[in-house]
């Protein structure tokens, strides 16, 4: 553990709070920023997407309508990502997923996301003298419960329920408190049945997920109030199989923040004061996230980030992955290389991955490996039309 001071703690925040890095004072920013990042190793090895990939125990995060065709009946999910590893050793996100699928066309699961801040050591210069002010260790976790059902042989729909806190008090601050909201995801998934595309067969996939709708989060320090990241995730993607030991899934994912873009702010002698994001409740936020780009259309597009993604599978047993994250230079600038791969040992899952980035800004993830379980405990005749395929 390193020790932290006052200063270097405020750094951190700005840094957690205010995106990976900008160019821009229109940058997108919320609260609980944690619920962002990839817990998994195998949608981060592919340029971190998930919503329109093949279930498995980490769909929770991405698209909780894909449990409804799990090939296994129940499944469990750790993982633990090691954050800014190269500035301090005990920043830290745990997940924990569970799911179960009651029938063949229904499912459930739930997980439990802890973002840990670390220990932080504080001091105060007292007559020329270093003292000791303790430590503290703000945090923040969710924990969330999904339902998903099909509604045909191709379509699933999911609904999820997320309680959030955020506990980034210190003992100093006595005018502070945790803050705690509660969020939605809306979710819907389509896996077609296997087809002829040219010389192989193919299965089609696509997804949808408006996560974390809900209110605002409050402080309580002077009213400041944080949007929680709202989130629409919208991806496609298609399974070559060439034969019943090798596939090649190719995969993208647009990805677009619901809450409003920050504006200028002037006091009453017109004098500038910065940008901030409008007071105004979430539900209006989700509306208007839409069309309030100061800059019009062409601003609105370049908050929408893109990513693609591949994942060749042999023998149902080894997995290479690829592929690359692209955000807008003016909104984040946010631009890596993801490389991953993965084994199946029987009734255990085990994936890593790897971060390059590309872009001026540094990546918090930047040259770190990142592993994860999954833990199949029954795995029943293969349902999919994937698998059927295979068969």
């Amino acid at each position: 553990m390193k020790s932290l001071n006052k200063s270097l703690l405020l750094a951190l925040a700005l840094f957690m709070y205010n995106g990976y890095g900008q160019n821009s004072n229109r940058v997108i920013t919320t609260g609980v920023p944690f619920l962002m990042i990839t817990p998994d190793a195998r949608s981060a090895g592919m340029g971190e997407l998930g919503v329109a990939t093949p279930a498995d125990a980490y769909s929770q995060q991405w698209n909780p309508a894909k449990y409804a065709f799990a090939s296994s009946e129940k499944g469990i999910g750790i993982s633990y990502t090691p954050y800014l590893s190269k500035l301090v050793d005990d920043i830290f996100l745990g997940n924990l997923t569970f799911y179960k699928k009651l029938n063949d066309r229904s499912s459930w699961a739930t997980s439990l996301k802890y973002f840990s801040l670390g220990n932080i050591q504080f001091n105060e210069f007292v007559g020329g003298s270093i003292v000791d002010q303790g430590q503290e260790r703000p945090s923040e976790l969710t924990l969330d419960l999904s339902y998903a059902l099909k509604l045909s042989e191709q379509f699933s729909t999911a609904i999820a329920v997320r309680y959030i806190r955020s506990d980034l008090k210190i003992a100093s601050d006595a005018d502070t408190s945790s803050a705690n909201s509660l969020g939605i995801d809306i979710a819907g998934y389509y896996e077609s049945n296997s087809f002829d595309f040219g010389n192989n067969d193919a299965v089609f996939r696509g997804g949808i997920n408006v996560s974390n709708i809900g209110p605002r989060l409050n402080y309580d320090m002077g009213g400041q109030k944080s949007f929680i990241p709202t989130n629409l995730k919208l991806g496609f993607g298609m399974d070559l199989l060439f034969d019943d030991q090798n596939s090649l899934g190719i995969y993208t994912e647009f990805n677009k923040l619901l809450v409003p873009t920050p504006v200028a702010v002037y006091d009453d002698e017109n004098v500038f004061l910065g940008y901030r994001q409008p007071d105004i409740d979430f539900l209006k936020g989700i509306f208007t996230s839409f069309s309030d780009a100061p800059s019009g259309l062409s601003e609105e597009l370049s908050e929408i980030t893109v990513a693609v993604g591949l994942e060749y599978l042999f023998q149902d047993v080894f997995s290479l992955r690829t592929g690359y994250f692209n955000e807008s230079q003016d909104k984040g600038s946010r631009r890596y290389l993801t490389l991953g791969a993965g084994f199946d040992l029987n009734f255990i899952d085990i994936d890593i991955s790897y971060l390059f980035s590309t872009s001026n800004v540094r990546n918090p993830l930047e040259n770190t490996i990142r592993f994860s379980l999954a833990l199949n405990l029954e795995t029943p005749v293969p349902q999919s039309s994937e698998e059927v395929a295979i068969q």
